[in-house]
């Protein structure tokens, strides 16, 4: 990897950000260059947001995504929003409940189960992020497993931990299986 342009987007209370930040902590705890940053409308809770996180190798002169390399998105809003203007090399990840548009230009795109493995097999809807980190370094291969799961550990509340490493293993999963 030289350098990652990571754009993650749904609505407030999907943990877009905080994932964001995981993705930028596990990172830097890996001993790349980092820079992270998010907007989310007015509305917060339920709004659209989308939070992005440049990963280099090498030393990130501007620090805002100019041309994401990846795209993952969990609301139907943010797919028809975020992947205008986008190159068709991007790889998108989305929720497979998403309604895929017949003129989609994109060369990889992966669909999963996010949001359904965090209801249904992790068994609490907002861990959705956490699993959507699994699969994102799964695809990416950002990091190790144990600097990802560091990096979760360190951004969840206490007493989560072990639900949060549930999804992060069922994240994993999901691209390993498909």
């Amino acid at each position: 990897m030289s350098k990652m342009e990571i754009r993650l987007a749904g609505s407030g209370g999907q943990g877009v950000i905080l994932a964001s930040v995981i993705l930028a902590e596990a990172a830097v705890q890996a001993g790349k260059y980092t820079a992270q940053s998010q907007s989310y409308g007015p509305e917060a809770r339920g709004g659209s947001c989308k939070a992005e996180t440049l990963i280099s190798d090498e030393p990130i002169g501007f620090t805002k995504v100019q041309s994401p390399n990846f795209l993952m998105v969990l609301t139907q809003k943010s797919l028809d929003v975020y992947t205008k203007k986008l190159s068709p090399e991007c790889m998108i990840l989305m929720d497979e409940s998403l309604q895929v548009p017949e003129d989609f230009p994109f060369e990889h795109v992966v669909r999963l189960p996010i949001l359904e493995t965090a209801r249904e097999k992790v068994g609490k809807q907002q861990t959705a992020n956490i699993v959507a980190i699994g699969a994102i370094n799964e695809l990416l291969h950002l990091t190790d497993r144990e600097t990802m799961e560091k990096a979760v550990l360190m951004h969840v509340p206490a007493g989560t931990e072990r639900i949060n490493q549930t999804a992060l293993d069922e994240g994993e999963k999901l691209v390993v299986t498909a």
